[in-house]
């Protein structure tokens, strides 16, 4: 019983996943904040663009 208890314990399945997951909500949380601070001066830029067209 005790050798099932410690193949349980030593499991890890399943890791690989999480850990993809919480690379990918990090980059997800960079990605917005990056896209807030430079959203004014995105629509700025986008704006200037197209008034010269």
């Amino acid at each position: 019983m005790l050798k099932k208890i410690l193949n349980v314990i030593r499991k890890e399945e399943g890791q690989g996943l999480a850990e993809y997951g919480l690379i990918l909500a990090l980059i997800a949380v960079v990605s917005v904040a990056a896209l807030t601070a430079l959203g004014g001066g995105i629509t700025t830029t986008l704006g200037s663009v197209t008034s010269s067209l």
